[in-house]
């Protein structure tokens, strides 16, 4: 069972607070004596006060910042400092609240004993399983300061992949986003104005006039009905994503879609390759390392095949066999580059070159994909706000050229 404490430190008087998983509260009062720590409180972790549980909703340690503390780790494993050190000298300068609190616990439980990887899994929404499973494996071949580079360099190209994609999206949403608010302050303020103008004048008006007077109308009578529904639906979708139906839904929705599917499709081949790179190379098993791979992909279509896959590499199927199998997801010639390497033994070597060769074409794909929204969305904010105002400029000119 896991408890929260809070103690004093005999040694130092420092205020420590953390967690212990013991089997029973007095089991876990020794623990922490034995650790030379006075006990003040301690209670099971499910009975946190409530204001602690407001106060820690919406609170998360952002992705970049486990990518910052993976490098200092490296970097203090490098200079041949122990775990235990690392960790208390990390938490002292851990900006992040909920990452210092992490970290304090992730000290503690090293200190009464826990391994490294066992203490990391507590904290499964800080460290994935792909992250705990490379430690575990840096423990068990007595080498952490190699898995630590490995865990910094795999993040950091992660974290740039991850964040050039998201990057590319950013301007055509904010361009879309200005060209709803100002369509919607056109016909609801601008618009009125000028169709008063129009309709007193009783000349019959052009059918595009109709439909843009009548859109104005729509939403100045029911824009805030239309809100709700909006609200709504948003709601009710983002309820579905959160289901295994939804996510699964997604993932098909993004792969099928055209030019975005491919660069969705390029960019889960890449992070593929990486994973089980790294992982190979960190002397993780290759079905484990599938598996792992499988939690971590990010896409409910290719974390299916890959359970398959490592479903099918149990039985003794070779991993490029395997693969085989998806041939429209998985490329034939990332199955044919891997199958080389299966042969030659350089399987390490091949996932590299797949995950370098997905990621240039991941990028090439951005680039290309930046180049065409930007001048496609000026132009449709230029055609949008533009035919506005000719639906209902033209009426007016015409009948200022009757008199």
């Amino acid at each position: 069972m896991l408890y929260r404490y809070k103690s004093i430190d005999q040694l130092s008087g420092e205020e420590k607070s953390g967690t212990i998983d013991a089997a029973s509260v007095d089991i876990a009062i020794g623990s922490l004596q034995r650790r030379k720590l006075i006990i003040v409180s301690i209670v099971p972790a499910d009975n946190v006060p409530f204001y602690e549980k407001m106060m820690s909703i919406g609170q998360k340690v952002a992705y970049r910042d486990v990518v910052i503390l993976s490098r200092q780790i490296a970097t203090l494993f490098n200079a041949q400092v122990s775990a235990l050190r690392v960790f208390q000298l990390l938490s002292l300068e851990a900006e992040n609240d909920i990452l210092k609190v992490r970290l304090n616990e992730v000290t503690e439980d090293i200190q009464g004993g826990m391994s490294l990887s066992d203490a990391l899994h507590r904290h499964s929404d800080i460290f994935s399983d792909f992250y705990v499973n490379m430690v575990r494996a840096g423990e068990e071949s007595g080498n952490l300061s190699n898995t630590f580079n490995y865990l910094a360099d795999y993040l950091d190209r992660s974290f740039e992949l991850v964040s050039k994609t998201k990057n590319a999206l950013i301007y055509p949403a904010f361009v879309v986003v200005v060209f709803i608010i100002v369509m919607i302050l056109m016909l609801v303020i601008v618009i009125p104005k000028l169709s008063a103008i129009i309709t007193e004048t009783g000349k019959e008006l052009p059918f595009y006039t109709k439909v843009t007077i009548g859109a104005s109308n729509f939403l100045i009578h029911y824009g805030l009905f239309l809100l709700v529904i909006v609200v709504i639906g948003v709601f009710a979708l983002l309820r579905f994503m959160s289901t295994d139906k939804g996510k699964e839904a997604l993932s098909q929705f993004s792969l099928t879609l055209p030019y975005i599917g491919d660069l969705y499709k390029k960019l889960y081949l890449a992070r593929i390759a990486d994973n089980l790179n790294t992982m190979l190379t960190s002397g993780i098993a290759v079905v484990r390392a599938v598996e792992i791979a499988a939690s971590v992909v990010g896409n409910k279509v290719y974390e299916s095949i890959l359970l398959e896959v490592s479903s099918d590499v149990r039985t003794g199927v070779s991993l490029s066999q395997a693969m085989s199998k998806h041939p429209k997801e998985i490329p034939g010639i990332m199955v044919q580059m891997i199958k080389v390497g299966e042969e030659t033994g350089e399987v390490g070597n091949i996932l590299e070159t797949l995950s370098k060769f997905y990621k240039r074409e991941v990028d090439n794909a951005v680039e290309t994909l930046i180049s065409l929204i930007e001048p496609a969305m000026i132009i449709m904010l230029g055609l949008g706000v533009g035919g506005l105002l000719v639906s209902v400029l033209m009426p007016i000119y015409d009948i200022a050229g009757s008199f």
